[in-house]
């Protein structure tokens, strides 16, 4: 992937922490996933066992998405989906947190077009870490799973990070009363982080293309990143009620 990517401002971390407590609440500190340069929290994918139903009507198994979107996130989906029996399409359930690499949500949003899955957005409980430390739990959901477990959807909120995998899925749902907040969006090079402001310019309407493409194909109306660019001038975040999410296409499934 190339150094320069477009990350979620950090405006919707904040809003989190003055309205519904601060996201480190529910973002675990962990060591880096990968080798040499893998970044903290990264997003890791492991497959989840629950009841019947315990993911949707007739589902009990799914691909579980947990941590910050980071640089080399596609690597880890790539692997987990290579590894399925043929023609087995597990839903992926969406636990995201943290400042998302975009650039790379819209990939892993493709990834999941071409392979035909569905998306939500849950936190998968897994029962073999109940009183293990982060630390142990890592341990367990690392190697991939299969592990039993039950979607937690007492809290559901979904970032713009979120939104941008979402929306890859053929068929894309969210909880009812889930918080769909919208940040803004801001170019970063994790290789030299220092950005001249022509640069700034010239890759913010370069990437602002991307992302109309990309939802656009996806099926999403690109008014919802309107209202992401507005955020980003203005340093403020937005909440999407149900309606929104239904009228912006970012589901398909509406909530009951």
């Amino acid at each position: 992937m190339s150094a320069w990517f477009v990350r979620a401002s950090m405006v919707g971390a904040l809003l989190g922490c003055i309205t519904g407590g601060c996201a480190d609440a529910q973002a675990p500190s962990r060591a880096p996933i990968g080798g040499f340069g893998s970044p903290p929290d990264a997003m890791i994918f492991y497959v989840a066992h629950g009841a019947d139903g315990a993911c949707g009507p007739a589902c009990s198994d799914w691909i579980a998405a947990e941590g910050t979107v980071q640089w080399d996130t596609h690597k880890r989906l790539f692997s987990i989906l290579d590894r399925q029996s043929p023609g087995r399409r597990l839903p992926v359930v969406i636990h995201a947190w943290g400042s998302a690499n975009l650039n790379v949500a819209a990939s892993l949003g493709r990834i999941l077009r071409d392979r035909g899955i569905d998306t939500t957005e849950g936190t998968t409980e897994v029962d073999a870490c109940k009183d293990k430390s982060e630390t142990d739990c890592f341990a367990l959901k690392r190697p991939g799973g299969p592990l039993d477990a039950r979607i937690n959807l007492s809290d559901s909120r979904c970032d713009l990070g979120c939104v941008m995998i979402l929306a890859g899925g053929v068929h894309r749902s969210l909880p009812p009363g889930t918080r769909v907040i919208l940040t803004g969006r801001a170019i970063r090079n994790r290789l030299a982080p220092n950005v001249s402001e022509e640069q700034r310019e010239a890759l913010t309407s370069r990437f602002g293309e991307q992302f109309r493409a990309y939802l656009r194909e996806m099926g999403v109306d690109v008014e919802l990143l309107d209202i992401v660019d507005r955020n980003s001038e203005s340093q403020r975040a937005t909440e999407l009620p149900p309606s929104e999410w239904a009228r912006l296409s970012i589901v398909t499934d509406v909530p009951r």
